[in-house]
């Protein structure tokens, strides 16, 4: 069995931890799980250093700027991080020879479609994390000879900060919440993500250019939806209350539908990610 060597950036935030609990399941599989501290993707010396020493047949980003609201203030640090630095991995896969799969977000899409986005939809992002999302895709679409670009959605996890928790915990202490109600999409469970890319990677490494895939659980929520969801499941006794996004003002906008089509990944893989409810009760068994 060939041994395929994985470098995993930015493995300490949700989608790396959730691949560090499988990864023994995959033995056809080498994994180096670096963050920040090992491995600062926007040092362009230190990223080429630490391949040519390496060696990595795939190169997993995770690593981003995910703070969508201080991206609106702090430009120059999403771009480098979202962008600049996704550029730098593209160069490099193709000087060393190795496939470079990136993780994207639905805040890459303009949120004004009313049916599930397929992966054909022009990017048209609205707020400034989003457009340098955007960039880094543009960056592998014009440089990268071979790689996948992936987009999730509304990521949760048992790990880091993300909406379940902050639900969690401010069910905890207060009798009532405020949850938006008009922007529509679907929660991914990071466990899931990864489970898939796991799974599949072997198929993603036969593409001799660079492919596009949606993944998220399946169904359709609003935020509100979701809120309800954890705190029903959770057996809080806290009551959720929906407002409109003109009611909650944040600074950087949010798409008002990114439900994203699954069907390439169920022709590609025969993959049907299962219902973002029965992937919520799972994480929330393990908390």
């Amino acid at each position: 069995m060939k041994i395929i060597n994985i470098l995993v950036t930015g493995s300490d935030g949700q989608l790396g931890m959730e691949m560090q609990k499988i990864a023994s399941q995959f033995p056809q599989f080498r994994f180096i799980f670096t963050d920040v501290a090992q491995l600062d993707i926007t040092d362009k010396t230190a990223l080429e250093r630490f391949i040519m020493e390496h060696r990595p047949d795939v190169v997993m980003n995770f690593a981003a700027y995910t703070a969508v609201d201080k991206a609106e203030t702090e430009p120059e640090i999403a771009v480098a991080v979202n962008a600049t630095a996704v550029e730098d991995l593209t160069e490099l896969s193709n000087q060393h020879n190795f496939f470079l799969l990136h993780i994207s977000t639905d805040y890459v899409l303009d949120g004004k479609n009313l049916l599930p986005i397929d992966e054909e939809q022009d990017m048209a992002p609205q707020s400034f994390y989003g457009f340098s999302k955007a960039l880094g895709e543009a960056a592998m679409w014009e440089h990268c000879q071979r790689g996948v670009i992936l987009r999730t959605s509304w990521l949760y996890s048992s790990f880091g900060s993300n909406f379940v928790k902050t639900i969690l915990k401010h069910a905890a202490e207060k009798e009532e919440l405020k949850v938006v109600n008009d922007q529509t999409g679907t929660p991914t469970y990071a466990a899931d993500l990864a489970h898939f890319i796991l799974l599949h990677l072997e198929k993603m490494l036969q593409t001799e250019e660079v492919e596009i895939y949606h993944f998220s659980n399946s169904g359709v929520a609003t935020w509100y939806d979701f809120a309800c969801a954890i705190v029903e499941l959770a057996q809080l006794p806290c009551k959720i209350q929906h407002i409109s996004t003109a009611e909650y003002p944040t600074a950087a906008p949010r798409p008002a539908y990114s439900v994203m089509s699954k069907q390439k990944i169920k022709e590609k893989f025969n993959c049907t990610p299962r219902h973002w409810k029965e992937a919520l009760m799972d994480c929330l068994n393990g908390m």
